[in-house]
């Protein structure tokens, strides 16, 4: 009795499996018997008729690619031209073969003709948002403005014919543009609340874009994080440190930082120090510095570089050397330092004059006799230490 309760359960299930096939392939309910001949016959004639439409629309696809590779010179297409038109009368037989493959499937007349409509607004906004970028490319390097306004615009640009895109093509399978816009209005309300610091960015973004305080590769200090502009995006701008390390700022922090922009003018001035020691010539030395700067190859003769006394110390004269520099040099600054710095003291070294450095000097008194105290002195050690403390030690 359980077996044969099991096995009506499989039979049911095997005849809605059936039947449910036999609906998809287009049979009705109704019928007092599956006619599954006429129905495969039925169901071979389509796919037949699929395949001979899409190969006549491959043969012509194939065809208009071929007259296009043979003409492209004639007609003077050059390579990105080609590779749009390529790209269009592919989107066209694409398009196209979908179309035929809905006719002959038994799809309703306005869902094939709505899909048609669709397809073509898809394309149209297809076309504008692949050649805007190179629209606002020409257009702004015609008026000179900057990469960072560039990048702005292509990304409203593209926001704005997503939008118009999507809207365009739900209209034309029947849904309510305005009512959706009033809905997307009000969620964005709800979502600007939850989300205040992504528009704050948002907001800082533009304002830094428009602002034009600094652009892309220009070489910047922002919030101690010093390296060059790779990226000002709408809600983030990204530093490329001397490190090859990318900081990633929220605009907001950008738009309420102080920001130090080191290459915004044709030229850079920069310093080191140098000593030399109390007894050696200043003007020799200063010779000798502004030779070396001389030599150097990234150092611009024009403006004229210094080299005065800045300061008399405990272990000598203190030199501050100003040099200046174009702004390609300021990601290599460090080194540029280190190698000035190493340079002056060599010719130092060869011009004979002494850089001081600290050190330390015994006094020991020697023992006196005196009518007053016959005691020698204690032998007193007295250390004279680098940041001028005086430390002494008897003995």
């Amino acid at each position: 009795m359980a077996i044969a309760g099991i096995t009506d359960f499989f039979r049911e299930i095997v005849l809605d499996l059936h039947t449910s096939l036999y609906i998809a392939i287009g049979g009705s309910i109704e019928e007092d018997s599956l006619d599954w001949t006429s129905k495969s016959v039925e169901l071979v004639s389509t796919a037949i008729k699929i395949l001979i439409l899409l190969a006549v629309l491959g043969f012509f696809y194939w065809l208009a690619i071929y007259l296009i590779k043979k003409s492209k010179s004639r007609i003077g297409l050059n390579e990105r031209r080609s590779k749009i038109a390529r790209s269009v009368l592919r989107y066209i037989w694409i398009v196209s073969s979908l179309i035929a493959i809905m006719s002959q499937l038994s799809f309703e007349p306005d869902t094939v003709k709505a899909t048609a409509k669709a397809s073509t607004w898809a394309g149209i906004y297809y076309v504008l948002w692949a050649s805007s970028g190179q629209i606002i490319h020409k257009v702004l390097q015609h008026y000179g403005l900057n990469a960072s306004i560039e990048q702005l615009l292509k990304n409203i640009l593209s926001v704005l014919l997503l939008v118009f895109g999507l809207a365009s093509v739900m209209a034309q399978f029947g849904f309510d543009i305005v009512s959706l816009v009033a809905g997307l209005g009000i969620a964005g309300i709800a979502v600007g609340f939850a989300a205040q610091s992504t528009l704050a960015n948002f907001i800082a973004g533009i304002t830094i874009l428009l602002e034009q305080s600094f652009q892309v590769g220009d070489w910047v200090n922002i919030n101690d994080n010093e390296g060059r502009v790779v990226v000002i995006a709408l809600r983030t701008t990204h530093i490329l440190t001397r490190d090859n390390i990318t900081v990633i700022i929220p605009n907001s922090n950008v738009a309420s930082s102080v920001v130090t922009n080191l290459t915004s003018k044709n030229f850079i001035r920069f310093d080191i120090r140098m000593r030399i020691a109390f007894e050696d010539d200043v003007d020799k030395a200063r010779e000798v510095i502004l030779q070396v700067l001389s030599d150097s190859e990234v150092v611009l003769k024009r403006p004229e570089t210094s080299a005065t006394v800045d300061e008399i110390g405990e272990y000598g004269v203190f030199f501050v050397i100003r040099f200046w520099v174009k702004p390609a040099a300021v990601a290599r600054m460090p080194k540029i330092k280190e190698a000035l710095t190493e340079n002056i003291k060599r010719a130092f070294d060869e011009a004979n004059i002494s850089t001081p450095y600290p050190h330390m000097r015994l006094l020991m008194p020697k023992n006196v006799d005196s009518p007053i105290d016959t005691k020698p002195f204690a032998t007193t050690t007295k250390l004279i230490t680098e940041d001028n403390s005086l430390k002494q030690d008897a003995e």
